[in-house]
């Protein structure tokens, strides 16, 4: 075999793919056909270092680690926008407009809420990415941009460019990344926006690659003098260049350009991504130069900003949870308010420092909005209506055990000092109870903390062992012999969970859902886990090197190793044999919509994975099957529209058969 011939005609393939996938959401292979032409490349490389190269695809995981960020001067300055906030806004840009040109067109595009970057090809090659910075200069990020898979390593066309765009972090993969956060006791970020600003300054490349970044174009930057296209047909070259663009309408006249921003306002939220508004230009950039610029600002451009959804309501008490780790978070309790068509009754308040900083009290009125339309949080207070003195005062006790609280050093987080706290072990069992986890059903929260405080649950395996007190506990008021026996029952089900369910209860730092399941696929069982050191961890795409250590830490301690021989000894299924790595539906997308009737979502979310399908949360081009349960609905309406495979619950079932 001629090395040198495969390693490019699998670099093209993969390109090719990756094109359709990230840039056109037409996949137009499996994912499991996909990893095995990237695995190919990656182990031929591995054998033939010689021949790896920057723009091989094998180099989007990351793995640079920087010293500082070096500072880039941009050959022409990244000039940011000014704004329109209304009708009559629009109106008078135009009216400027139509005093220097008459004949003039314009493009409205959504405006993407990320952060803007400069990225410079050589004869088709990246060969440097920037930050926008000041506008004049900016930061070398070259070492994280080339992670985010959207972004093309080579164009399609073997020319010198230099491309402007938007770097952002789409919904979905913010909410998993909070997920993720949370779980770890972690703060979580505030929008997608801060995500994607404090993943792409990250010094080591690897972490920018876990945190799934995206990139829109939306300019080529080249003096006025020189432009011959349209933007329009730049926008359309972007893309036959390999480039993710973002959606665009041409209108002749103001009034066209008004009703398109309402129309991209009106459905704002069924967009992958934030957008916090929408970029008005002249399509004519031979017009440009005759238009002029402010010094900060282009006269030609302008951008229009949507109001944030925000709601009023009322701080009704502030209290203080305890997390696995020990963490002290204060949360705010609220008068209960409908935001974007859910019920918040409750805000995380982060930390000590964010809630003085906002000079929030118990009884205030305040603003609140769903950051990145996910989770609540209090934009501000307002302080005239005021009729409460009192300051919020941290706690210095943990409000479980009374045990003193100490600040780490150079962070904002509080943690109870005593490690054996009772929340911290508390929460521990209700996590490892919990649905997403071992799912013991009747073993819910108000159960564990009863049976704790009576002393028959205090560790893991003490929930398995809980069958010897049968006879103390269905004389027990609230209880009887019937729901005893079926939480019992319910116990001893558990103990044959797929091993994902089992490394997400045991509470890992670091590792959630996802890189449970991650684990559990590409290890035979859990003492291979165990017996894995970092470095063969970090091998595994997304295993970074914060999870690699926490896993290897986690599994050196004494106390975990005990506790793992008495869940084998109890009977806990401990090898990965019901995870599925091929089936009926390897490679294939779904998403549920609306209610059914033999299956919760949870339920036929596991079906479709134990066959080697995935569920996601959104219908796009991607999907290739949406499940219509009854009632359902803009899923499914969205389905319609974009020609994807429906099922009702029996044709699902059939299949499944």
């Amino acid at each position: 075999m001629n090395i040198e011939k495969r390693l490019q005609e699998l670099r093209d393939l993969i390109r090719k793919y990756d094109y359709y996938y990230h840039v056109l959401d037409q996949p137009l292979i499996s994912d499991v056909a996909y990893d095995q032409l990237l695995k190919e490349l990656t182990e031929i490389e591995r054998e033939y270092p010689q021949f790896v190269s920057e723009d091989s695809p094998t180099q989007r995981v990351g793995g640079t680690v920087l010293e500082g960020f070096t500072k880039i001067e941009h050959t022409l300055p990244m000039l940011s926008l000014s704004n329109a906030f209304n009708d009559g806004d629009l109106r008078s840009f135009d009216d400027r407009v139509r005093k220097v040109v008459n004949n003039r067109e314009y493009i409205v595009e959504a405006k993407v809420d990320g952060l803007a970057a400069s990225l410079t090809y050589e004869e088709g090659k990246l060969v440097l990415a920037a930050t926008r910075g000041n506008g004049v200069v900016g930061e070398d990020i070259t070492h994280n941009v080339r992670t985010i898979r959207s972004v093309p390593l080579v164009l399609r066309k073997p020319i010198s460019i230099e491309v402007r765009g938007e770097i952002y972090m789409a919904k979905a993969h913010f909410a998993a990344l909070n997920e993720v956060r949370l779980e770890n006791e972690e703060a979580p970020f505030k929008n997608p926006r801060n995500a994607a600003a404090g993943s792409i300054r990250q010094l080591d490349s690897k972490i920018a690659a876990e945190r799934t970044l995206d990139f829109v174009a939306y300019h080529h930057a080249i003096k006025d003098e020189e432009a011959v296209m349209t933007h329009a047909e730049t926008l359309k070259n972007l893309r036959d260049l390999g480039f993710k663009v973002s959606e665009f309408v041409e209108c002749k006249t103001i009034e066209e350009v008004i009703d398109s921003v309402r129309t991209i306002e009106a459905k704002r939220h069924s967009y992958a991504y934030d957008i916090d508004g929408a970029v008005i230009k002249v399509n004519q950039k031979t017009q440009y130069q005759t238009i002029g610029y402010t010094a900060k600002s282009p006269k030609w451009a302008i951008a229009y900003k949507f109001k944030a959804e925000e709601v009023i309501t009322k701080i009704v008490d502030i209290v203080f949870q305890v997390g696995r780790t020990g963490q002290i978070t204060p949360v705010a309790i609220l008068e209960p308010v409908e935001v974007q068509g859910s019920t918040v009754s409750r805000a995380t308040l982060h930390n000590e420092d964010y809630v003085k900083t906002k000079d929030i009290r118990v009884g205030d009125d305040v603003i609140i909005k769903k950051a990145g339309d996910i989770i609540p949080e209090v934009v501000a207070v307002i302080k005239e209506n005021r009729t409460i003195q009192t300051p919020f005062t941290m706690i210095q006790q943990c409000p479980k055990c009374q045990a003193p609280l100490a600040r780490v050093e150079k962070e904002a987080d509080y943690y109870c000092t005593n490690p054996n706290c009772p929340a911290k072990q508390v929460e521990n069992l209700i996590h490892f109870a919990s649905r997403k986890a071992m799912n013991i059903e009747g073993l819910g929260e108000r159960i564990i903390e009863h049976f704790y405080n009576e002393g028959y649950i205090k560790t893991i395996p003490d929930i398995y062992r809980l069958k010897n007190h049968r006879e103390q506990l269905i004389v027990r008021a609230g209880f009887g012999e019937k729901s005893i026996d079926k939480l019992l029952e319910n116990i001893d089900k558990s103990k044959h969970h797929p091993l994902h369910q089992l490394l997400f209860g045991l509470g890992i730092r670091y590792v959630g859902e996802k890189v449970a399941k991650v684990l559990a696929y590409h290890f035979d069982g859990l003492s291979d886990i165990i017996e894995s050191d970092e470095e063969s961890l970090k091998r595994i795409p997304e295993i970074g090197d914060k999870i690699a250590q926490s896993i290897t830490d986690y599994f050196s301690q004494h106390e975990t190793l005990e506790m793992i021989r008495e869940l084998e000894d109890i009977g806990l299924s401990l090898r990965s044999i019901n995870v599925q790595k091929e089936g009926i539906f390897s490679g294939k997308t779904f998403v549920i919509t609306g209610k059914l009737e033999h299956f919760t979502r949870d339920q036929a979310q596991e079906e479709i994975e134990a066959r080697g399908g995935k569920v996601t949360s959104s219908v796009s081009k991607k999907t290739d099957f949406v499940i219509v349960g009854e009632e359902a609905g803009s899923k499914k309406d969205k389905a319609e529209k974009l020609g994807v495979m429906m099922l009702d619950e029996t044709s699902f079932m059939e299949r499944i058969k």
